[in-house]
C-alpha cells in the first residue's frame, strides 16, 4: 500500500496574487483540501479555478477529522492543509494534523508562503535579527497581564496577534507591564485597508481610544533597551 503526503500550504493572508505558483499545483494536484474554513477557501480556489474537493478541519473538529484525514493518507491520498490565511501551524490547529502524520510515518512536506507575522516585521522599522514570536495573548485579563509579565525581561523584540475586539486592552495592558516602548501594529496586512502604525504604545493607545478597531491585528514591541 502507497503512503500519501501531507502538504502545508501557505495561502495569501489577504491579497490573493500573494500566493506562490508551486502551491496552486499542490492545491490542483492534491485528492482533498483539509482548510480551517470551507467558505473562506473556497473563495481561493475559486478566483484560482481549483477544482479539489474541501473537507473542513477546524479547532473544534481537529480530534475526529484527523483519524479520517489520517486513514486517507494511510490509503495513498494526498491532503493539502490549508488554514485562513498564512501558514497553518503557526496559531491554528494545523498542528496537531502534522504531529500525528509524523508519527504514522507519513512524510509532510512544507509549501511555503506569507505569514503575517513576517509580513509586518519587515516593514516594522524594528530590529528583525532576534525577535519572538508569542502569537495570541489570553483573552482573560489576568492572566494576559501574567503572561507579559513573563516577558519583562525578554530583549528581542516581540511579536503577538490579536483580535480588534480585545485589541485596546491589550496594548493598554502591555503599556502597564512592559513600559511605554516603541510599537508598531499592522492592521489587515496586505488587504484593501492595510495599515501601519507606529509609535509610543502610549500614543497607539491613544489613536483606538479615538477609533474603533477593526480588521486583523499584528502587534510588534520593541525590545526592552
Amino acid at each position: 500500500m502507497s503512503v500519501g503526503c501531507l502538504y502545508v500550504v501557505s495561502t495569501p493572508i489577504g491579497n490573493l496574487e500573494d500566493i506562490t505558483s508551486r502551491a496552486v499545483r499542490i492545491l490542483k494536484e492534491a485528492d482533498l483540501i483539509a482548510a480551517e474554513d470551507t467558505r473562506h477557501t473556497r473563495k481561493l480556489t475559486a478566483h484560482y479555478g481549483i477544482k479539489t474537493p474541501l473537507r473542513s478541519y477546524y479547532q473544534y473538529n481537529r480530534f475526529r477529522q484527523a483519524d479520517k484525514l489520517l486513514q486517507l493518507l494511510d490509503e495513498g491520498r494526498k491532503i493539502a492543509l490549508v488554514s485562513n490565511a498564512g501558514t497553518p501551524g503557526i496559531s491554528d490547529p494545523g498542528s496537531h494534523l502534522v504531529r500525528l502524520a509524523l508519527e504514522k510515518g507519513i512524510r509532510v512536506e512544507p509549501i511555503p508562503g506569507p505569514t503575517a507575522l513576517i509580513a509586518a516585521l519587515s516593514v516594522s522599522g524594528l530590529a528583525g535579527t532576534n525577535f519572538i514570536f508569542y502569537g495570541w495573548l489570553s483573552p482573560k485579563g489576568g492572566r494576559r497581564k501574567r503572561e507579559l509579565e513573563s516577558l519583562e525581561g525578554e530583549h528581542r523584540t516581540i511579536i503577538f496577534y490579536e483580535a480588534p475586539h480585545r485589541l485596546l486592552r491589550t496594548i493598554r495592558d502591555i503599556h502597564e507591564v512592559l513600559g511605554d516602548r516603541d510599537m508598531v501594529i499592522g492592521r489587515e496586512l496586505t488587504k484593501k485597508f492595510e495599515e501601519v502604525l507606529r509609535g509610543r504604545v502610549s500614543e497607539l493607545i491613544a489613536i483606538f481610544e479615538e477609533r474603533k478597531p477593526r480588521g486583523e491585528f499584528t502587534l510588534i514591541l520593541n525590545s526592552k533597551k
